[in-house]
């Protein structure tokens, strides 16, 4: 290969591949993020209570969680091209046989089980690895655009999914979404996927680290690891405790469906930057310190939410919750996978980052059921802000008891 060739590669094949991984994980995470979208109409049809309905999302996240693990050994076993065409087939039937459903189970399995997985095989974990073979001194900020995508799907598909939802229902908005996704596999098939899965870098520069080219079975021995597994279970509890309840809470506040829907999807625009700018903060400043910023900014996000019900002034709170909870709801991920790519960097760091994600499944899944539990118990949402700010604090607490952050 010519210099000139491995110029060209250097500069516009990563930005490519960089597109990809944005792309993929802004349909799929963000169409799960906007379940909520979905809650009232399912609720409605099939008169649920709000545990019931919810429980559908954390069978979701759970399964996110579960398919991270999973996810990763089957990209370091057999590479991108296996993980992303499995994944788009489960989103593609999970979501069109959605749309034909009429009992709990039956959505338990293909909105649940299969939109989860599907989500874990095309989201950030083969994305973490493939950006990190195409992208050295900047891959805080690579991985924190492309883990932005989950805020910018959640832009454009939540007030997308109200308005199909409007217009054709729930069901036949499912049944548009499978199709969807049916033609991104077919698109899957034409990419170039041996020369994506060899990148320009082997790994990141961690010849320092004494962890580098850890195993998952070695990784599992750290503290490290743990600790990272803790700071995504105890973050995602108090973060998708919130974000899952926001548009039923803002109806329950008295904004309409639309309204609702618009503003959860301005809060998922802002994390796209809020994502980028943590990641590129975290290339400057020490990333304890940038963490914690992230963590004093949703909390003051959720005591925006909290008082949104005792003021007539809404359309000023609204924007007091929107503005720091959207900036800083993801903000956490950029930096976290960042670090275990360095720390943990080697050949088994895809299947490495997928155990520490099943962290964010289960507290995700957990934190979602809590709410819907805790709303149906005393019929407001109050005590179930309390213990998402809670579970918030732990994760920011956590963020200081990692020694080899301070080293990165």
């Amino acid at each position: 290969m010519t210099s000139k060739d491995m110029d060209f590669k250097k500069s516009i094949v990563p930005i490519f591949i960089l597109f990809f991984c944005l792309f993929m994980i802004s349909v799929s995470r963000g169409m799960g993020e906007s379940f909520g979208v979905f809650l009232l109409p399912l609720s409605d049809t099939f008169d649920w209570d709000r545990a019931s309905a919810t429980s559908i999302y954390s069978v979701y996240m759970f399964s996110l969680g579960i398919g991270s693990l999973i996810s990763g050994i089957i990209f370091d076993k057999f590479g991108g091209k296996f993980n992303y065409v499995l994944g788009t087939l489960l989103l593609s039937c999970g979501y069109y046989i959605s749309g034909y459903l009429n009992e709990l189970w039956q959505f338990y399995i293909f909105l649940g089980v299969f939109s989860g997985l599907g989500a874990s095989m095309v989201g950030i974990i083969p994305s973490q690895s493939i950006i990190s073979k195409w992208f050295n001194k900047k891959l805080s900020s690579a991985l924190s655009i492309a883990y932005s995508g989950q805020g910018l799907g959640v832009l454009i598909l939540a007030p997308l999914c109200q308005i199909l939802i409007s217009k054709y229902g729930w069901e036949t908005s499912y049944n548009f979404i499978g199709l969807f996704f049916f033609g991104i596999l077919i698109l899957l098939f034409l990419l170039p996927w041996k020369k994506i899965n060899v990148g320009i870098y082997n790994s990141v520069d961690v010849s320092a680290n004494k962890l580098n080219d850890s195993s998952l079975f070695e990784a599992l021995r750290e503290n490290t690891f743990w600790k990272f597994f803790l700071i995504y279970f105890f973050t995602a509890m108090g973060i998708f405790g919130i974000s899952l309840q926001v548009v039923v809470y803002l109806i329950y506040c008295g904004f309409s469906d639309l309204e609702a829907a618009l503003y959860f999807g301005l809060m998922g625009m802002l994390t796209f930057p809020g994502m980028a700018l943590t990641g590129f903060a975290a290339d400057i400043w020490p990333k304890h310190y940038v963490s914690t910023f992230s963590y004093i900014l949703s909390l003051l996000g959720i005591l925006a939410l909290y008082s949104l019900q005792y003021f007539d002034f809404k359309y000023l709170i609204i924007f007091l919750f929107i503005i720091p909870f959207g900036l800083s709801a993801g903000a956490r991920g950029p930096i976290i996978t960042t670090l275990i790519a360095k720390i943990f960097a080697g050949k088994g760091l895809a299947s490495i980052y997928g155990a520490s994600n099943l962290g964010q499944g289960l507290g995700a899944a957990l934190g979602a059921f809590i709410s819907g539990f805790l709303f149906d118990q005393f019929s407001n949402y109050n005590v179930g802000f309390f213990f998402c700010t809670l579970f918030t604090i732990i994760g920011a607490l956590l963020f200081w008891l990692i020694p080899n952050i301070k080293k990165i």
